[in-house]
């Protein structure tokens, strides 16, 4: 209750200080009728998906000539709002019926049926009678294709003050039934504007928004996506405003596999999901740009990439010569006879040493060294009080060098005492560097992370907590 009253008030804040000020009446109802928006942006040169026909009543459904439609096809209410009442259609079937994207089939009463309902008006915002459109269904792009279930993509920017503010990528899932729909179960993926690349992934379960690392259908890492076409998307949402005269505005892009980057509508109350996918504030953007003179698009997306994206880390980076690198980061472990592990690891500069779990270096081929270190006459936990110098001398003296995987013995103290670990060599692959360094073998199955870099190897980072 206390996060969709802290929601509703953002809301409130957001609709105050932008969307009334910023936002005429005249504008609003542009961005409110997607037929209207189609016309607009047709008229700037903005691409927008093929409209192959409208319906205003249902004298015009009775009169309809059904063979300007191609057999994909789009159907969706005028003044819609969340994706409700939006069919898509994939074409038809052998026995002539059209194909949606669950697989259920519709025959010519079922189509005819629910267009009759949205000029009722079911599915209008204002409940008033509505108009249907049929549009070119899009073509998914290679580039999302193993990230989204059955349905299209799309990225939402808000743009602000000519200024790209915030972005993410909306996925489609088998929980919100194909649609790029947040509340209906899809996912949303934060954007860095500097680079157009995913950053942090939100997924709705239950009633609240779950940090998720992975999609719940491909199972593939949703965080390094690179977007296609970045800084035309950028340049499109800006566009969008200029055309509309929406001074707030969200604008909905699609990138079809043969026409590129298409605006699938704009919206001048975009919500606030945008910042939980992004870690971000949104109002906070909003501050940062409002009375910028911004001279145009171009102007616009510098602002934009070194306010709020990678653009300081970068430079940093130039600077130092040292990577930044975040609290958490994917590496890649090369072990023995070319075996290797992808891996997620926990960045510690509280512990000296880099560990590794015990199965993971199993599957890298030193199962058999672990399996030898085992039967070793010492106790693998000795207690507080023990000279642990002499001890540790002892034990490299007689066992360095019996086997060839084992390069080091090393002490490791805890609540219990001191434990004895192996330690194997390894190559290790961080933000693109690799390193040579000596890994204690520790069992880790309880932990969350299978690999922890210590700060004696990351003489080559530099270490930014809020990075994701």
């Amino acid at each position: 209750m206390l996060a969709k009253n802290k929601m509703i008030l953002g809301m409130n804040a957001r609709n105050l200080s932008y969307l009334r000020p910023f936002n005429t009446r005249a504008a609003i109802a542009i961005a409110d009728s997607k037929l209207v928006t189609k016309r607009v942006l047709e008229k700037a040169g903005i691409p927008t998906p093929k409209l192959y026909g409208v319906l205003e009543d249902h004298r015009a459904l009775r009169h309809f000539d059904w063979s300007v439609l191609p057999p994909s096809f789009v159907v969706k209410p005028n003044f819609g709002l969340g994706g409700e009442g939006i069919w898509i259609l994939f074409g038809r079937n052998k026995q002539g019926k059209w194909v949606r994207a669950r697989g259920e089939t519709v025959n010519f009463f079922d189509l005819t049926s629910h267009i009759s309902t949205i000029l009722d008006g079911h599915f209008s915002m204002m409940n008033l009678p509505d108009i249907v459109l049929f549009e070119k269904r899009i073509q998914m792009s290679k580039t999302f294709k193993p990230y989204s279930f059955r349905g299209i993509p799309d990225i939402r920017v808000i743009v602000f003050n000519n200024v790209p503010v915030m972005a993410m990528l909306r996925l489609p899932t088998k929980q919100s039934q194909g649609k790029a729909n947040l509340h209906l179960g899809g996912i949303g993926v934060g954007i860095d504007l500097a680079t157009g690349v995913t950053t942090t992934a939100m997924h709705k379960q239950g009633w609240f928004d779950q940090k998720v690392d992975r999609s719940p259908d491909s199972k593939l890492p949703l965080s390094g996506i690179k977007i296609p076409d970045w800084d035309t998307i950028l340049e499109m949402a800006i566009a969008c405003q200029n055309v509309s005269g929406l001074g707030y505005i969200g604008v909905d892009v699609a990138i079809d596999k043969e026409q590129g980057p298409v605006v699938l509508e704009i919206n001048a109350r975009a919500g606030l999901s945008i910042q939980v996918a992004n870690l971000a504030s949104l109002r906070e953007r909003l501050e940062r740009v409002r009375g910028l003179k911004v001279k145009d698009a171009p102007h616009g997306i510098r602002v934009a990439k070194n306010l709020f994206g990678g653009q300081v880390e970068k430079e940093i980076e130039e600077l130092s010569g040292r990577e930044v690198i975040g609290l958490r980061e994917k590496v890649t472990i090369f072990g023995k006879e070319e075996l290797k592990a992808d891996v997620e690891a926990k960045i510690d500069t509280g512990a000296d040493r880099t560990s590794l779990d015990r199965d993971i270096a199993e599957e890298l081929g030193f199962a058999d060294m672990l399996t030898w270190f085992d039967t070793l006459t010492f106790p693998h936990i000795i207690e507080r009080g023990v000279d642990a110098r002499a001890f540790l001398k002892d034990v490299r003296e007689k066992y360095l060098g019996q086997h060839p995987d084992l390069t080091e013995i090393g002490l490791i103290y805890s609540s219990h005492g001191m434990t004895v670990r192996p330690k194997v060599q390894l190559t290790i692959r961080l933000s693109g560097r690799n390193f040579v360094t000596n890994v204690s073998i520790v069992d880790r199955r309880n932990l969350r992370y299978t690999l922890l870099v210590g700060r004696n190897d990351l003489s080559q980072f530099l270490i930014d907590p809020r990075k994701v």
